[in-house]
């Protein structure tokens, strides 16, 4: 089964109390594809600068990403953003945000992703989501991010990509402010009520929760004992989930389940180093093994008299 990620592909300047890294590979499309082609071929749409390095372009390709759909402005710069985290990772500030060619060209989907069966809208604007939503035949399933500057600016626009998305992926701060509840729960519920079919809330370090109209699972991130740069975790889950699915050949529950443990495992690894370079380095093995750690970990028996 064939996945498109469309989102951002970026340069990343991070500070952690680990260290810092300068002008490194980031962006939700490097983020999740670098995680989803571990389950399934992967395609990125995105659009850079003619200062991005070629190199890059080839860790991406060398990783057996198809960059064909990865377009360059000539002239232009790359969307370049600069962030510091505070001590406890929980909380980071935003030090620079250079939008660049990212404001001013969003790439048409060529004529040989249109087909592709699972797409990925990560975070951008909704209007630009449901855009390249309509270039596409028709997808078996379609993953959908947001963030809170979109709930602020766009909010109806966010409503109208709901009603037009399989699963739909929010943060819990983001969650609580799109339904104006303080209870996931109740969130996930309008967002089903707004035509998800499906909700996966993150709740960062705590874990996640997904609902459907008839069911409801929660899974906790996996534990870390030393965090260095939690940037690019919820795409990297995003990715990994996506790519599961595709390669699993049902959209039953339980391989929905399964798609989460994967994708929590395959976030973990990628806190453990800056930027991508441990999505770069990761295999499938290691995924499955900790995801087989992370099952073990939530294993109990019956409780209650016998």
């Amino acid at each position: 089964m064939s996945l498109l990620i469309v989102g951002s592909v970026a340069l990343d300047t991070i500070e952690t109390p680990a260290g810092r890294a300068d002008r490194a590979l980031g962006g939700s499309a490097s983020y999740a594809a670098l995680a989803s082609r571990l389950f399934a071929p992967t395609a990125i749409l995105g659009v850079v600068g003619e200062d991005f390095p070629l190199e890059y372009v080839a860790l991406l390709h060398g990783a057996g990403i198809d960059t064909a759909g990865l377009e360059t402005v000539p002239g232009g710069k790359t969307f370049h953003w600069a962030g510091r985290y505070h001590p406890n990772m929980n909380a980071r500030d935003t030090l620079l945000t250079e939008i660049n060619v990212l404001g001013t060209h969003h790439p048409a989907v060529p004529e040989p992703l249109r087909g592709s069966d699972f797409l990925f809208l990560a975070n951008t604007s909704p209007e630009l989501q449901l855009q390249t939503l309509s270039e596409m035949r028709r997808p078996r399933l379609v993953l959908a991010d947001t963030m809170n500057l979109w709930i602020e600016t766009q909010r109806e626009a966010v409503w109208r990509l709901i009603a037009q998305t399989d699963v739909m992926l929010i943060n819990e701060s983001e969650a609580q402010m799109l339904c104006d509840t303080a209870s996931l729960v109740r969130a996930g519920r309008l967002m089903l009520e707004g035509g998800a079919k499906r909700v996966i809330i993150k709740k960062g370090e705590h874990g996640c929760l997904m609902l459907t109209r008839e069911t409801l699972f929660t899974a906790p991130a996996f534990p870390l004992e030393t965090v260095c740069d939690p940037t690019g975790a919820g795409d990297s889950f995003a990715g990994a989930y996506l790519g599961f699915l595709a390669q699993a050949g049902s959209l039953e529950e339980p391989a929905h389940r399964a798609a989460i443990a994967a994708a929590t495992a395959l976030a973990s690894y990628n806190c453990e180093e800056f930027g991508v370079g441990r999505l770069a380095r990761l295999t499938r093995e290691e995924v499955t093994a900790r995801a087989e750690a992370l099952r073990e970990m939530t294993r109990f028996d019956g409780v209650g008299p016998a």
